[in-house]
């Protein structure tokens, strides 16, 4: 499997994957770092039931823990970099479209602006 950097989006000073991470229990945290370090090695080849392509080529990592089902978007830039958007705690059957909205307007401002936009993961 081809590995790949991961790094969060970062937009004026916050990092939405990374406050998010920090208001989970715990254990949920640690599942969800799990799977992002699983994206890492897998990179574009991560399929179902880790990973998911929604459209506009926003992908879902997909994790659960204690019948919550926690969802983080990520997006490629190139071949070898990640970029993960956000997560949030999917409650319905399909992923709600503002969530997808929103990593796209992500992936459009990173792409124009990578360096603002880059914070290192550290998975």
């Amino acid at each position: 499997m081809p590995a790949v950097t991961v790094v969060y989006y970062r937009e004026r000073g916050q990092v939405p994957m990374v406050e998010w991470l920090a208001k989970l229990p715990p254990d949920a945290a640690d599942v969800c770092v799990a799977r992002v370090r699983l994206l890492r090695d897998g990179g574009c080849e991560l399929r179902r039931p880790f990973a998911d392509l929604l459209r506009d080529g926003i992908h879902e990592l997909r994790a659960k823990r204690r019948g919550i089902n926690y969802r983080m978007f990520y997006f490629f830039f190139g071949r070898k970099v990640v970029v993960v958007s956000h997560g949030f705690l999917k409650q319905r059957a399909r992923v709600p479209e503002p969530e997808i909205d929103r990593a796209v307007e992500r992936m459009t401002r990173f792409k124009a602006d990578p360096f603002s936009h880059a914070f290192a993961a550290g998975v």
